[in-house]
């Protein structure tokens, strides 16, 4: 019998050699799992990977074994996302080593790009839990989802005050979709997918929450986001390692401070010493992000999904997906609007090879905090000026 089309999908992590990035690199290149498997060894190798890896999946035959799998999923309420779907998030899709899949139980929005994730410490402090459950309902209340790990502590906190908001939430597992962990979060997960939130994972079916599965989870709650909050952080936190994928993945970091006395903050201290941005209260989360929310928002809240397609791979399969702004997005503001003497003016602090902080064009300029700020988007929409991690400008 021949293996469904998922079956395929699944099979691209569980041939010995095959990473993400590599998963990756062959979906660009083929655009689809089957059209991988059917390439010839030589094919596979000419594209960019190992011959050990394309050895591998040449000779690939355990099909029967995912199969079963994928029968578990409707038992347990879940279904595939894959990644050449209109359903997978659009920012995820766009990071160095997305998930080729995942599972997915609730509502999973592709055209949604309005997310936040708040994460920190398992043995959080009564306060970092207060502000935890503080940012993830105001977020919430302004639209925002908010992405976790529905870990104790801070994540689960976070997720709890989103949901009392009546807003959306995001779960990312670092266990099976079928595993929540901690045990006692069960009904706050329940609770997530029931207020048109998901909980996530790209590990199989029945996957136990191993301590090596968290790097990978962690690179998934900021790839879905537009930047990511710690709120409190060991020396040696998981939370950190997040914060360290959001900067690759070009990703602004937020960091609550905290007392210098309690090990709980040294590590979200840490951060803003190495310029993470402060928060004392979401509008810094807000104003720091604000053209991406802006951007997201000119399409009445919602910007159209992209399929790998619509974003640079071609319908043979070949090319190189890269985020952009739709067209719609630029129709939607008043570009027209902005006084020319007031572009130029703040064009002519901007240079090709140097960034400058909004702090200080605001500065230079001397036109106003929401003045700089809606012009620096709308030339950003324009393709003149182009933002850097840490609100830092520069000419395109």
């Amino acid at each position: 019998m021949a293996a469904s089309s998922d079956a395929y999908w699944l099979a691209l992590r569980r041939v010995r050699g095959m990473g993400p990035r590599m998963c990756r690199l062959l979906l660009e290149k083929f655009g689809t799992a089957e059209r991988i498997f059917a390439s010839s060894q030589e094919e596979l190798t000419a594209a960019g990977i190992s011959r050990p890896a394309a050895r591998a999946l040449v000779e690939f035959r355990d099909f029967e074994l995912l199969e079963k799998q994928l029968c578990e999923l409707p038992r347990i309420g879940a279904r595939l996302v894959r990644w050449s779907d209109a359903g997978y998030p659009f920012y995820l899709r766009h990071i160095a080593d997305p998930p080729p899949y995942l599972f997915v139980r609730g509502t999973l929005q592709g055209d949604e790009r309005q997310c936040v994730a708040v994460v920190g410490a398992r043995a959080a402090s009564d306060a970092g839990l207060r502000m935890a459950e503080r940012l993830g309902l105001e977020l919430a209340a302004k639209g925002i989802t908010v992405v976790s790990g529905l870990a104790r502590g801070i994540d689960g906190a976070a997720q709890r005050g989103a949901l009392d908001a009546g807003g959306r939430t995001i779960g990312v597992l670092g266990s099976g979709i079928d595993v929540i962990y901690p045990p006692e979060h069960r009904k706050l997960a329940d609770a997530v997918i029931a207020g048109n939130g998901a909980i996530v994972s790209e590990l199989p079916v029945g996957a136990p929450p191993a301590a090596e599965n968290f790097p990978g989870r962690n690179r998934i709650i900021s790839g879905l986001s537009l930047g990511v909050v710690v709120v409190e952080a060991g020396e040696k936190s998981g939370s950190l390692i997040t914060a360290r994928m959001a900067l690759e993945q070009d990703r602004q970091v937020f960091a609550v401070p905290g007392s210098p006395l309690s090990g709980k903050s040294r590590g979200s201290n840490r951060l803003l010493r190495e310029g993470a941005l402060l928060v004392e209260c979401v509008e810094d989360v807000i104003e720091a992000l604000s053209p991406q929310l802006l951007t997201a928002r000119a399409d009445g809240g919602k910007v159209a999904a992209e399929s790998p397609a619509a974003v640079g791979v071609e319908a043979s399969g070949v090319g190189t997906p890269s985020p952009r702004i739709p067209t719609g997005a630029i129709g939607a503001f008043e570009l027209a609007g902005s006084d020319a003497g007031e572009v130029e003016t703040l064009v002519g602090c901007l240079k090709n090879d140097e960034r400058l902080h909004v702090d200080s064009l605001i500065e230079m300029t001397g036109l106003g905090v929401q003045k700089v700020l809606r012009l620096l988007l709308e030339l950003e929409l324009k393709g003149r000026v182009v933002q850097h991690p840490g609100k830092l400008f520069s000419l395109a």
